[in-house]
C-alpha cells in the first residue's frame, strides 16, 4: 500500500485537501459552512457537527482520487467512522485519496517573530496509531510573522527535527513553516527560510523523505529547486488567508507546486444546501484547484 501511495502522491495529478481544522478554528470553519455557535454547546457536539460536514465532503461524488491526491486529517477525525470504516481507511480504500494526519498540538507564544510549535510528548504512541490506520504521512505547522533570521531559523530547525522522528517511524512528514500572508516583509521572510530549507534539505539522507507545505511566495517559482530536489516528495501550498481566486491564480504561476487548501476547499458550501447544490459547488471548487495545481 505504500508503494502505491507514494506513487501517488509523487506523480498522480492533483491537490491534497486540508481537513484538518482543529478546536481553535473548528468554530470559524462551521461558521463559513452555516452553522451559528448558538446552534451547539460543549466540543463534543462541536465535532459531531465538524466530522459531519468532513464526511460530507469526502462522500460527494466530486471528491475522489482522480483529482484528489490526499486528504489531510484531524486527529479526531482518524478515530472517527465514514459508514462504518475508520476515515483513513474510507479514503484510501473507497476513495483512492491518500491520507495524512495532522500531528502537531497547536502553537507556542510569539518569540522572534514567529511561533514555534507547542512540545509533542505523545508523537511516537501516535504515529504508531496513524500506521495501524494505514495513513500514509503527517502533517505539522509552525508560523513565520516577522523576516526575523533567528525566529525563521528556529522554525525550520525544529520542523526538520521532528520530521526526522517522522520519517524514523516509517512515515511521510509534511513541513509546513508557514509565512502568514500579513508578514509586512513577506518576500524577505521568505528568501531567509529558503536558505534554512535548502540547508536541512542538502543534509537529509538518500532515503530521508520529506514533503513541504509553504505560503504561496511573493516570488514566482522560488521553491522550483525544491520541486526538484531528492529528498522532497512534493511540494504544496497553503491558502493562508487568500481568497480562492486569489490562491488559485497564485498558485497557477508556481510551476510544480500543488495546493494543500482548507479554508479555499470549503469556500462557498452551506449546510442547507441539497445534494444537488452541494456537490456542484464542490465539483467547481476542486476543479478550479486542481486546474491551478497542474502548472
Amino acid at each position: 500500500m505504500k508503494n502505491e501511495q507514494f506513487a501517488k502522491v509523487k506523480s498522480g495529478k492533483g491537490f491534497i485537501a486540508a481537513l484538518d481544522q482543529s478546536g481553535g478554528s473548528t468554530p470559524k470553519a462551521l461558521l463559513l459552512y452555516g452553522i451559528e455557535e448558538s446552534e451547539y454547546s460543549g466540543d463534543e457536539q462541536m465535532y459531531d457537527l465538524i466530522h459531519a460536514m468532513r464526511t460530507r465532503i469526502i462522500k460527494s461524488s466530486a471528491f475522489s482520487g482522480e483529482r484528489v491526491l490526499g486528504a489531510i486529517l484531524f486527529e479526531m477525525t482518524m478515530d472517527r467512522k465514514i459508514d462504518g470504516k475508520g476515515s483513513a481507511e474510507f479514503l484510501w480504500e473507497d476513495k483512492g485519496v491518500v491520507p495524512f494526519l495532522k500531528i502537531d498540538k497547536g502553537l507556542a507564544d510569539e518569540a522572534d517573530g514567529v511561533q514555534v510549535m507547542k512540545p509533542m510528548p505523545e508523537l511516537n504512541a501516535l504515529l504508531e496509531r496513524a500506521k495501524q490506520h494505514g495513513v500514509f504521512g503527517t502533517k505539522m505547522r509552525s508560523v513565520i510573522k516577522q523576516a526575523n533570521a533567528a525566529g525563521i531559523k528556529a522554525v525550520v530547525k525544529q520542523q526538520f527535527e521532528v520530521g526526522r522522528q517522522i520519517v524514523a517511524a516509517g512515515l511521510v512528514p509534511i513541513i509546513e513553516p508557514e509565512v502568514d500572508i500579513h508578514c509586512p516583509d513577506k518576500a524577505a521572510a521568505e528568501k531567509i527560510m529558503h536558505a534554512e530549507i535548502k540547508a536541512e534539505l542538502d543534509a537529509l539522507k538518500p532515503e530521508q523523505l520529506v514533503m513541504l507545505k509553504l505560503t504561496l511566495p511573493e516570488q514566482n517559482d522560488l521553491y522550483a529547486d525544491f520541486v526538484a530536489h531528492k529528498n522532497v516528495a512534493k511540494v504544496v501550498a497553503l491558502s493562508g488567508g487568500y481568497s480562492r481566486e486569489e490562491a488559485n491564480d497564485r498558485l497557477s504561476k508556481q510551476h510544480g507546486m500543488v495546493a494543500s487548501f482548507s479554508r479555499a476547499l470549503s469556500e462557498g458550501l452551506n449546510v442547507k444546501q441539497t445534494e444537488a447544490e452541494f456537490n456542484a459547488m464542490i465539483d467547481a471548487s476542486i476543479q478550479s484547484i486542481f486546474d491551478a495545481s497542474n502548472t
